[in-house]
């Protein structure tokens, strides 16, 4: 198992029950499953910048701030220094939403199912389509359009708006209201034109 770098062994039954039997009574790191990239590096620098959530949450730390400046000012700075806090807001307000919704559940079954299919059939031999070889984009994206009308009955478009909309009401009153530190606050002095 630890020979296989690339994500082809994320698929393949045997390394799975071999996973599965080196993983009990260990920690199980879910962004492992994800292959080496630009997307795991992120993830990896979030939760490494992630500030402490007793901080976060702390509510002898919110205030209601004197003028639009300071407003302006928590924002800017709050924004900046909880970004990776905030991204794990964003990510269960996303989860949450799956959670409560089962047809969305169903659709992205489709979805993942569909694409597990074109994967496995992309092993033994390219698919061809009224005499045409498609290549594994089009299949993937043959896939989405499978998958659509079961995004689109679930109400995925719904569910995207309402993610975006709590994660700006969440993440903004927190910025808005949650008081800088003393040090904070200097850091962001301007000085007159």
């Amino acid at each position: 198992m630890a020979s296989k770098v690339g994500p082809e062994h994320l698929f393949n039954p045997g390394t799975e029950v071999e996973a599965a039997g080196s993983v009990l009574g260990t920690k199980i790191n879910i962004p492992a499953l994800l292959p080496q990239g630009p997307a795991k590096e992120w993830l990896e620098q979030r939760k490494a910048t992630i500030r402490p959530w007793a901080n976060f949450v702390d509510q002898r730390r919110f205030g209601k701030p004197r003028n639009f400046g300071e407003l302006c000012k928590r924002l800017v700075r709050n924004v900046e220094y909880f970004q990776s806090n905030y991204v794990f807001v964003f990510l269960g307000l996303i989860v949450y939403c799956l959670i409560t919704s089962p047809l969305l559940l169903i659709a992205l079954a489709v979805f993942f199912g569909a694409c597990y299919i074109i994967y496995l059939k992309t092993q033994q031999s390219q698919l061809v389509v009224f005499g045409r070889e498609l290549s594994t984009a089009h299949q993937y994206g043959l896939a989405g359009g499978i998958s659509f009308p079961f995004f689109w009955l679930a109400g995925a478009g719904s569910a995207v708006f309402w993610v975006l909309g709590a994660t700006l009401v969440v993440i903004g009153s927190h910025a808005a209201f949650h008081e800088l530190e003393s040090g904070e606050s200097d850091e962001l002095q301007m000085e007159p034109v």
